[in-house]
Parts: C-alpha cells; structure tokens; sequence
C-alpha cells in the first residue's frame, strides 16, 4: 500500500471564512488560528471550516482495503483506475497485489486476460489485487476517518493515517485523535 498527498489547497480560506463568525480583522492571524485550533476538535458543526480545507491523496491500496474506505462518501471523491478499463491490458505480476500471490494464480489469470475472458477475470481476482485512485477529500472528512480507524485491525489503515498526518500542512488539526508515534513515517506497523 502507497498514500502519497499530492496538494492541499484553502487553508487561508478556511480561516478567512472563520475569522467572519468572529468579527475579527483577517490579518490577526495569530487570533484566528488559536481559534481554529480550539475549535477544530469539537465536532458537530463547530469546526466546519476544516471542510474548506482540500486534500488531495494519491492512494494504492488492496480492494479489500478499498471497500472499506467507500464507507467514507460524504466529503470524498474518487477517481480510480478502473479494473473495467484495465484489467485486460497488461500481464499480472507479483507486484500487482499486496501480499504474496500464488504463481498459479497469476497464470491462471493472465489465461484469462490473454482469452479476453474480462467476466471470469472479474470473478477471480484476489482480494490483494492493488487498485490506485486519486481521492479528494477535506480535514474534516479525514478527522472522521482518523477516529474511526486508528485502532482497526487492518494495519492498512494505520498505515494510511500516518502516511497522511506526515505529509499534511497542518497537523495541529489532528494531533488529539493520533498519538505522537503518527507523525513520524518510521513507524513498524
């Protein structure tokens, strides 16, 4: 599994939209962000300008993975490479999936991608099979994603939140949902 941010845009959006709730002059920064800061945990419509702050996630990830993440639909789009376009374009190899891959697997598939039997093929691709999609999403669509699955029993999703939180402009944001081990990649999960 990959996680790669691409970009991030509207953070002095965010703030400027902010600093309109409170009447404060927009070049008092240092104001407006402590405000952000204390209100950027309390969810339930209170730290709604983490929405006008944009991310854009550059993700492989197995397909068991990826159903899981399709949970997550409000504040996230998803631009996938299609296994209906691609999956007869190209030889299976090892590094196509997850894990290790049976080798009469992967012929057994390249069978059925040399016969254009595009049905069969569907039918029998492993769970492992690594898919890349390009993700759009905001701060506050990842503070929920953070909570829900920093202690999931996929390791895939501590990967995916430390691979984000290292790469995020304002981390300051997320620092009460991931311990301290999240902001380092050299994490063993």
């Amino acid at each position: 599994m990959e996680v790669i941010v691409l970009a991030e845009a509207g953070y002095d959006e965010a703030l400027l939209g902010l600093s309109l709730s409170y009447n404060i002059n927009p070049d008092d920064t240092i104001r407006i962000e402590d405000i952000a800061k204390s209100l950027s945990t309390r969810d339930g419509g209170h730290n709604k300008f983490l929405e006008s702050i944009v991310v854009w996630l550059d993700i492989t990830a197995p397909r068991y993975w990826w159903q899981e993440f399709d949970t997550y639909r409000v504040g996230v789009t998803k631009q996938s490479e299609s296994t209906m376009h691609t999956i007869l374009k190209q030889e299976f190899t090892a590094e196509d999936f997850e894990d290790y891959i049976n080798l009469n697997t992967i012929e057994d598939l390249n069978t059925y991608r040399h016969d254009k039997d595009f049905d069969s093929l569907k039918n029998l691709l492993p769970e492992g099979f690594l898919q890349r999609r390009i993700v759009c999403t905001n701060y506050k669509a990842l503070r929920n994603i953070f909570k829900q699955r920093i202690n999931h029993r996929l390791h895939q999703w501590q990967l995916f939140i430390v691979s984000v939180i290292h790469d995020l402009g304002h981390t300051e944001y997320f620092r009460d949902i991931a311990g301290t081990e999240c902001y380092s990649k050299n994490v063993n999960i």
